[in-house]
C-alpha cells in the first residue's frame, strides 16, 4: 500500500505540473481575460483535465506493485500515461476549435468569434492581413457594409441561418476602417450606470477604476458571443479604443 501511495503521489505531482502548464497556455495565450468567461465551448477542457488529474494517479496506485517485474511496471505506467496524453490532446483540440480569434464590431455591438464559427472556406476572400486566424487571443476588426441590394438580401438570408457578417471573412475589414462607426454607435457609460442595480453599478465602478479614467470619459457597447448574449460590455474611450470590460448586460431592458 505504501508503494502504491508513493507511486500515485508522484504521478499526481507530474499530472498537476502538466495540467498547470497547459492551463497557462490556454488562459494566458488563447483565452485571456475576460474571454474565457465569454467564449463558448471550452468547458469540456476542464472536465478532461479533472478526469486526467484524478484517474491517472489512481490507476497508477492500483497497478503499482513492487513484486511485479520492472518491465511490467513500466508497461503499466506507460499505458496509463498514454491514456492521459490522449485525453489531454483531445481536450486541447476542443480548446483550439473554441479559441477566440476575432473581436468584431458589428452594427451596434462587439461579437466574440471563435475558430469553429468562422466560415473557413471563405478565408481567401478576406483582406490579406486577416486570412490567418489568431493563436494569441482575439484580434480587433470590423465588418463592412453591403455593396448592393442583392448582397443585402443575401446577407439577411445568411444571418437568419445563423451566419452573421462577423463570421464571414469576405465581410471583414480593419478596425481602423470601422472606428468612426463605433464612435457613432457607442453610448455614455454613465447612462448605463444610472439605469442598473447597485450590484451592477459596483461592477461598472470596478471596471472603470481599472481604466484610470472617470466614468464621464468612457463609453460602452455590448459584448456578445454564441454563449453570452447580454452579459458583458466593452468600455471605450472617446477615440473608440477598448480600455476595459465589465460583466454587465449592455442592451436596454
Amino acid at each position: 500500500m505504501n508503494f502504491a501511495l508513493r507511486a500515485g503521489g508522484v504521478h499526481l505531482l507530474g499530472t498537476l505540473f502538466a495540467a498547470a502548464c497547459v492551463a497557462c497556455l490556454v488562459f494566458v495565450l488563447w483565452f485571456p481575460w475576460p474571454f474565457y468567461a465569454v467564449a463558448p465551448g471550452w468547458n469540456l477542457f476542464w472536465l478532461i483535465i479533472s478526469v486526467d488529474i484524478v484517474c491517472g494517479p489512481i490507476l497508477t496506485g492500483v497497478l503499482w506493485n513492487p513484486l511485479k517485474p520492472r518491465k511490467e511496471l513500466i508497461l503499466d505506467v506507460g499505458f496509463v500515461i498514454l491514456i492521459q496524453a490522449a485525453a489531454l490532446v483531445y481536450g486541447l483540440h476542443t480548446v483550439v476549435e473554441a479559441r477566440p480569434v476575432w473581436l468584431v464590431f458589428e452594427v451596434d455591438r462587439f461579437r466574440l468569434v471563435t475558430a469553429a464559427e468562422v466560415m473557413v472556406e471563405d478565408l481567401p476572400s478576406a483582406p490579406h492581413s486577416l486570412q490567418k486566424l489568431s493563436w494569441t487571443g482575439p484580434r480587433l476588426i470590423g465588418v463592412r457594409e453591403s455593396g448592393s441590394g442583392e448582397e443585402t438580401l443575401r446577407s439577411i438570408e445568411l444571418s437568419l441561418a445563423g451566419q452573421e457578417p462577423s463570421l464571414r471573412p469576405g465581410w471583414w475589414r480593419s478596425y481602423e476602417d470601422s472606428r468612426s462607426d463605433v464612435q457613432r454607435r457607442m453610448q455614455p457609460l454613465i447612462a448605463l450606470h444610472t439605469s442598473r442595480s447597485e450590484q451592477q453599478q459596483a461592477e461598472i465602478d470596478s471596471a472603470v477604476k481599472k481604466t484610470h479614467r472617470t466614468i464621464d470619459q468612457l463609453r460602452y457597447l455590448p459584448l456578445v458571443s454564441r454563449k453570452s448574449l447580454d452579459d458583458w460590455i466593452v468600455l471605450l474611450d472617446q477615440e473608440a479604443s477598448i480600455v476595459g470590460y465589465a460583466a454587465v448586460g449592455g442592451f436596454e431592458n
